[in-house]
Formats: structure tokens, C-alpha cells, sequence
């Protein structure tokens, strides 16, 4: 979807970060523009939007983040699949890439935005009190459900689909503002590539593989 090197939700930040840091630079002199030059830094830093080398073969599942696996679990899901799948929950920091990438190529056969509380993202009960937004993508060979979950300082979820949209593996979808965690579903014909603690890239990392 947005292929900028900055996504456009930024440009408002940065435009008044900018703004504010020349303005105390000419009122105050440099070294009072440090604090706002700064933050103009991290700001434009956060809004990334790098390119990736997505592996292309239809039978694997990417990251749909960057981020820190913080747990791999089977669990049930009566959203989407309704069957028992692994779960792999990666948390974001401030300093990850925050847009979010299809793990699958498929259609959004479901998609449903909850409004929440504003836990942080590690906390294990984000992912069922916390504000977010899931979609189901459904290619030939697997169904896989994908929600982005708001944290502590996140306080909008952004999509660019919608129900019925065709995704590319490894297109962008969306993104978290300022801290976050997302949540894959694969079914269990998916083995798992990824543990607690890895270190993993949205649209690049391998996290499952179709068992054939």
C-alpha cells in the first residue's frame, strides 16, 4: 500500500515538530532547538517505512512485524479459523518499524476493529482488553488471522483495507502508533519457525512453514 519512505500519518508530527524546533531556534538560539530537534529526529525515525526482501513462496507465513516474540502458544480461535491454531505474539517498541506487513498473500474474508483500554502491549491480557483491529486472510492453501493490538502510548490503529481487499505477501497493510503488539493465528498444519525471545522483520522473517 504506502510505499514512502516516511508514512503520511507522520507528516502531521513532523510538520509541527519541525515548525516548533525552527521557531525556538530563532526566539532562543540552537541549543534551546535541542529537546524539539530531537524529538523531530525520533518522530521521523518512528514513521519509517523501509523495503523488504519478501520471500515468495506460497507455503511459508511471515512476520506480519517487527518486533520481539514474546510467546508462542496453541490456542482456539472462534473468530476466524474455529479450530485450534499457534499463536506467535510480537511485541513493538518505540524503536521498531511500526507498519504492519500480510504474513500470507490472500483475500480479507473478516475483519473487526474493537475498542479497548490502552494496557501496555506485553502484558498477556492486551490482546483481549486492549484496542485492536483484526483481519482473516484466506489464500488456497491456509486461512491466517492477524490483529494489531494498541499498547500503553498507542492510541490509534491505522488500516489501509478493507474487508474484501487481495493482499500481496508481505504488503503493507497498516500500522500502531508509538508501541504495540501484533498477534498471529496459523492453523496447525503450519509449523511454527520462531521461539520466545527471537528477534523478527515484518514481510522478511520466516515464522511458518506448510507442513506438506
Amino acid at each position: 500500500m504506502v510505499k514512502t519512505p516516511i508514512v503520511k500519518e507522520g507528516y502531521i508530527y513532523i510538520a509541527f515538530l519541525a515548525l516548533l524546533t525552527a521557531i525556538v531556534a530563532l526566539a532562543a538560539g540552537p541549543y534551546w532547538s535541542v529537546v524539539p530537534g530531537t524529538l523531530l529526529v525520533f518522530v521521523t525515525f518512528f514513521f519509517r517505512n523501509p523495503n523488504r526482501s519478501v520471500p515468495e513462496d506460497s507455503v511459508l507465513v511471515l512476520s506480519p512485524a517487527d518486533g520481539k516474540v514474546m510467546s508462542v502458544c496453541e490456542v482456539y480461535d472462534d473468530q476466524f479459523l474455529n479450530e485450534v491454531g499457534n499463536k506467535v505474539t510480537i511485541f513493538l517498541s518505540v524503536f521498531d518499524v511500526h507498519v504492519n506487513r500480510s504474513p500470507i498473500a490472500g483475500e480479507i474474508t473478516f475483519q473487526q476493529y474493537t475498542c479497548g483500554r490502552f494496557r501496555p502491549a506485553y502484558k498477556e491480557s492486551a490482546g483481549c482488553e486492549n484496542e485492536r483491529h483484526a483481519i482473516g486472510l484466506e489464500s488456497e492453501n491456509m486461512r491466517v488471522l492477524v490483529t494489531q493490538i494498541a499498547g500503553l502510548l498507542a492510541r490509534r490503529i491505522v488500516s489501509w483495507v478493507t474487508l474484501g481487499s487481495m493482499l500481496e505477501k508481505g504488503e503493507r497493510y497498516g500500522m500502531i502508533k508509538f508501541g504495540s503488539c501484533t498477534e498471529v493465528i496459523m492453523p496447525k498444519t503450519v509449523e511454527v519457525l520462531v521461539k520466545k525471545g527471537d528477534r523478527v522483520k515484518g514481510g522478511e522473517t520466516i515464522i511458518g512453514r506448510l507442513m506438506q
